[in-house]
């Protein structure tokens, strides 16, 4: 108790600050600001509290020689001296334990090498998936000879292995975090696009403060992960998509929908796992989702766009080299458009596309790639109704579906996008559907039987907490394997099926004959 009591304390002292000469006070008093960091106050918190920004904090902080160092975790008890590559900052020392960077740094770019950032905490949306993405990365990072540094915080990981990298630091993804081993490192770039939302979302932050961004460029990413700003460039380009607004107001949603039609979807960016997106079918439920979206993701863009019922989904994952497409995959959802793709069951190569949907896919894939002048990992989600495409969206960093594009494919698609973005302009792979004599079916897990209370109805939010894919001589026999695969056992009595929907009927009956 008297330990978070000293904490409150601290912050109530910090907070005096505020208005009472405010960082330039702060700064007279360095003593008190190492204070307030061998405390676990970050930049961002004390820039809160005395009305500043983190970026000024951090710079009158260095200027102070407010620094943290470098720590072993001593992995032997102290019996041994500890030798362990488990890394991690801390305030409350005054010596490395490790070499850092030399100044002046003449290193070649192999010996800098570059850190790569992992995805932190497993949660529905960020699992497994982007940690095979980031290790495929350090692994082959190593296997040009590059130095790999790792910053993560999940000792669930293959990635928070202490030998699978040259470095590891067991610490947080933050700003402040990746800076400060940023320069203690000196490495000559950060990938951010091989551990999922997280890493994504800073790479506007880092590039405003001087760190190189391997791969395709903070400024790019932006303007994909910016609803309102992609949304503008498709249109540019004369790319289909349902229509969309970014609405100020809820009156002008509500009027949106109203001109369009319900249902509308209401998308937040910058958000990983369809985090606060929802499909409004009713004006009452329009409004009480923009509240929630706004909630999520207060400083950016809000879009709502129509829903379109009954339309197939896409999933594009490639990886391009400065705008130019080396390979792609195109998987094809089971489930209607309207279910995550993180709970859709997946089908590669895809069945039942028609041939002119495959060539429309493959020319909006280009034209995205060349516009964004994209330079490794990449994922766009598209619908087809017929034989009209319209995109989704767009996410420049690897999805959840590289590990199983590249294991179905039989080629790494991380490890090409890894040099790609060290700028060895690799050759693409060879690869032919038509040789291919087998079908990989990917069907989502869930946890719904274990949370009392939970609604098993899938929706545009993910919900899946697993996944298990599956080969098979036919789409039929992987989807079979797959589903059984996730626990669900085929009934051994009669089944009852009910259908209230009449187009569902019709389309059933061929099967159910």
């Amino acid at each position: 108790m008297s330990k978070l009591k000293n904490i409150s304390n601290m912050k109530a002292a910090c907070k005096e600050f505020n208005g009472n000469g405010g960082l330039k006070a702060l700064t007279a008093q360095p003593s008190a600001l190492r204070a307030l960091k061998v405390n676990g106050f970050s930049d961002r918190q004390i820039a809160t509290y005395i009305g500043s920004d983190e970026i000024m904090v951090r710079k009158t902080r260095l200027a102070a020689n407010i620094t943290p160092c470098v720590k072993q975790i001593d992995t032997l008890a102290a019996e041994y001296p500890a030798q362990t590559n488990y890394l991690y900052c801390t305030y409350s020392g005054s010596t490395n334990d490790v070499e850092s960077a030399p100044k002046p740094d003449n290193r070649s770019a192999k010996e800098k090498g570059a850190m790569v950032l992992g995805c932190g905490a497993y949660c529905i949306g960020s699992s497994v998936e982007f940690d095979w993405c980031a290790v495929s990365a350090v692994r082959q990072l190593r296997e040009d000879g590059y130095k790999a540094v790792v910053v993560n915080y999940n000792p669930e990981t293959v990635s928070t292995d202490y030998d699978e990298s040259d470095r590891l630091y067991f610490d947080e993804l933050s700003l402040e975090r990746v800076m400060d081993i940023y320069d203690i490192e000196g490495v000559s770039g950060i990938m951010v696009s091989v551990g999922g939302q997280i890493p994504n979302n800073l790479a506007m932050d880092l590039s405003k403060n001087g760190v190189a961004i391997m791969g395709t460029q903070a400024e790019d990413i932006e303007r994909a992960e910016d609803r309102e700003v992609f949304s503008a460039m498709l249109d540019d380009l004369k790319i289909d998509q349902p229509k969309w607004a970014v609405l100020n107001s809820k009156d002008q949603a509500v009027k949106f929908a109203n001109k369009v039609g319900f249902p509308v979807l209401v998308r937040p960016s910058f958000v990983l796992s369809g985090a606060a997106m929802r499909v409004a079918t009713t004006e009452e439920q329009l409004r009480n989702f923009l509240g929630l979206a706004a909630d999520i993701a207060a400083d950016k863009p809000v879009v709502v766009t129509k829903f379109i019922l009954g339309a197939k989904e896409i999933e594009f994952d490639a990886v391009a080299d400065d705008g130019e497409i080396l390979n792609y995959a195109i998987g094809e959802h089971l489930e209607n458009a309207g279910v995550h793709s993180g709970d859709a069951t997946v089908v590669l190569p895809a069945q039942k596309l028609y041939v002119k949907t495959i060539r429309q896919v493959k020319t909006y894939g280009k034209m995205i790639a060349k516009a964004l002048k994209i330079s490794g990992p990449f994922n766009i989600q598209f619908m087809a109704k017929g034989n009209e495409v319209t995109v989704i969206e767009c996410n420049l960093r690897a999805s959840r579906t590289f590990p199983f594009v590249s294991k179905t494919l039989t080629h790494n698609f991380i490890s090409l996008a890894t040099k790609v973005m060290t700028n060895q302009k690799p050759k693409p792979y060879r690869i032919s559907l038509l040789d291919i004599d087998y079908v990989c079916v990917k069907a989502p897990m869930f946890s719904f039987t274990r949370l009392r209370g939970a609604d098993p109805m899938l929706g545009v939010e993910m919900s899946s907490t697993g996944e298990v894919a599956c080969f098979g001589d036919n789409a039929h026999d992987a989807f079979l394997k797959a589903l059984q695969s996730t626990g669900f056992k085929l009934p051994k009595k009669n089944i009852l099926l009910s259908i209230a929907n009449t187009d569902f009927r019709q389309e059933f009956i061929e099967a159910a004959q």
